[in-house]
């Protein structure tokens, strides 16, 4: 059944008295009388009135300066696709007002996000959207805009001890749980399971290391026969050098290795390794829709992906931040994205939205 809308005017015609003074009593103004006011407030309660902020919104003509704070997507190509969200999500709320600014920073560089990150102070937006991949370098910086009033929507990386208004995106320690089962599925004998964190500052990158968490404890606790050697490793290379010599080494040392989990967007780093070497006999998963990820996916080097949704997590940063500042919804904490498991026969239906 359609829900009935109640207007000002109906208030005002109800309580018989003017829609001025039905206006003042919603936004506890000016001079009423007592029995005036209470006769209008039981009457907005049996309405069920709802004030329309949409139409308050575009009536007021006001604008909402939001901030985008994030790695440049030139050199990372996985920030192209929240790019692309919140550049969509700008579209659709232009009209209630809604301008971005992004600031944009060399993610491999922490001098480099602190001074975009003062830059987004000193601009004072109404709200701000970030990816706090600099987990030590964000943190006085949640506390300053707090003090300022900035709501901010955190995006990729979830961060415990800090109050923003939503965090957007996957359950980073149930992702790392879904990948090892994802695994586990392939693996009938016992041998070496690498955990790869490739590029990445771990001690840097909390949500890399709820990942590995998650993964740890499924193969801990899952009721196996087979036995597996979890190993962690940190491979950390120069921007277009491959990666060899340090697989060359993990290889010599762990011989059995029968299995890699890649815990960020560079599977296709280990796939290529593969692919060179000739190595069919080494399970492969990893993340996100890059293309070369899809390339080695279509190959099958990597066995799955696992979909981030990062296009949903810029888009959905910035309705959230709408829905708290134009429209004065109550906004729930945290949003989780689906985990989407990614296989080269239903690759097609995860890249039709994103074109």
């Amino acid at each position: 059944m359609k829900k009935k809308i109640v207007r000002i005017k109906d208030i005002a015609e109800k309580a018989q008295t003017s829609k001025g003074t039905v206006d003042r009593v919603l936004h506890n103004r000016g001079r009423v009388a007592d029995d005036v006011r209470e006769r209008i407030l039981a009457i907005i309660k049996e309405l069920n009135y709802e004030p329309n902020f949409i139409a308050q919104s575009l009536k007021s003509q006001r604008t909402f300066n939001l901030a985008v704070l994030m790695p440049d997507p030139s050199l990372d190509s996985y920030w192209v696709a929240p790019k692309t969200g919140f550049e969509k999500a700008e579209k659709e709320l232009r009209q209630y007002g809604i301008y971005i600014t992004p600031f944009i920073f060399d993610p491999h560089e922490e001098h480099s996000f602190i001074t975009k990150a003062q830059e987004v102070t000193r601009e004072h937006p109404d709200g701000l959207l970030i990816a706090p991949v600099f987990y030590k370098q964000a943190l006085p910086f949640f506390k300053e805009w707090a003090e300022l009033n900035i709501p901010y929507v955190l995006f990729n990386t979830q961060i415990e001890h800090v109050a923003p208004l939503c965090y957007i995106g996957q359950d980073s320690y149930r992702s790392g749980s879904l990948a090892a089962k994802i695994l586990s599925f392939g693996l009938q004998s016992p041998g070496s399971v690498l955990v790869a964190h490739i590029n990445e500052d771990i001690s840097n990158s909390a949500h890399l290391i709820t990942k590995e968490n998650g993964f740890r404890d499924y193969f801990e606790n899952s009721k196996r026969d087979t036995t597996f050697n979890i190993i962690s490793k940190e491979i950390n290379y120069p921007e277009g050098e491959a990666i060899d010599d340090q697989l060359d080494q993990i290889l010599a040392e762990f011989s059995d290795l029968s299995a890699v989990y890649v815990t960020n967007s560079r599977a296709f780093e280990v796939a290529s390794y593969l692919e060179r070497k000739n190595i069919t006999n080494i399970k492969l998963v990893g993340y996100d829709l890059l293309e070369p990820n899809l390339n080695y996916l279509n190959k099958e080097i990597i066995s799955f992906l696992i979909n981030q949704n990062p296009l949903g997590q810029g888009y959905w940063g910035i309705h959230q931040l709408a829905n708290h500042l134009v429209f004065k919804k109550e906004i729930p904490p945290i949003k989780f994205l689906p985990l989407d498991i990614i296989t080269r026969e239903n690759l097609d239906y995860y890249l039709d939205p994103q074109k």
